[in-house]
């Protein structure tokens, strides 16, 4: 898909706010602006969006509402741009599902440099460059690469691009012990220079998906003071 196909959804209540970020993606891509949780459901539901900026602090309905109606019904990036920055915040957004999140004030230029990668990754893994018959097998898993879901038994589970790199990359090498860099730097092709709770989230919710509660861990364990490991 080319550049000026993809459409942005701008989801912000600070009109100036708005217009600085369109001003800076417009020239690659196709905008579309809402100044409320309203206008962003109408915009979705009427419209093909590849990606959407979402601010959380809307009138009425807040960004997590939005964020947890298009989970429901489109796997698409979402990058949260707010003025809430505390850890606490950062894991209720990637809990339902964003894709990455970046705080007020910030730089015009990283978020265009942050919504270009999470285009590469997203249409690298769902698109025409994902491997058609390959897939990666352990015990009652089966993670499809050509359809980018999870199969457990029979059913099929939803992966957002960021949950299916990383049980890729698990499930690539089972019985490899990653360390938090290592996964960070291959999931989110990003420098890793500091330690927060988002690659803990991302393997809360994968336990979430794939383990069997009344039963141990069969899957994803903790190697302390070294990082995870995919059992065999």
């Amino acid at each position: 898909m080319e550049y000026n196909q993809r459409t942005i959804l701008i989801v912000e209540d600070s009109e100036n706010i708005s217009n600085l970020i369109a001003l800076h993606l417009e020239n690659k891509y196709s905008i579309m602006q809402a100044y409320s949780g309203e206008q962003a459901l109408e915009q979705f539901k009427s419209n093909e969006i590849d990606l959407i900026i979402l601010d959380i602090m809307l009138p009425r309905l807040n960004g997590y509402e939005i964020l947890k109606f298009v989970r429901k019904r489109k796997n698409i990036p979402i990058i949260i741009l707010s003025a809430k920055i505390t850890n606490e915040e950062k894991i209720i957004g990637l809990n339902l599902g964003a894709d990455d999140y970046i705080s007020k004030p910030f730089n015009p230029l990283e978020l265009v440099a942050r919504v270009e990668a999470q285009f590469r990754r997203f249409y690298k893994l769902g698109g025409a460059n994902c491997e058609e018959e390959e897939t990666y097998q352990i015990k009652d898993l089966i993670l499809d690469c050509k359809e980018c879901c999870l199969y457990k038994g029979e059913n099929k589970l939803s992966l957002t691009n960021i949950e299916y790199k990383l049980l890729k990359l698990f499930m690539s090498e089972p019985g490899r012990v990653f360390t938090k860099k290592q996964i960070f730097e291959n999931v989110w092709e990003e420098e890793y220079n500091y330690d927060d709770n988002t690659i803990m989230v991302y393997i809360s919710k994968l336990r979430d998906y794939i383990e069997d509660t009344c039963k141990k861990t069969r899957y994803i364990t903790t190697v302390r003071g070294l990082g995870y490991r995919f059992e065999k």
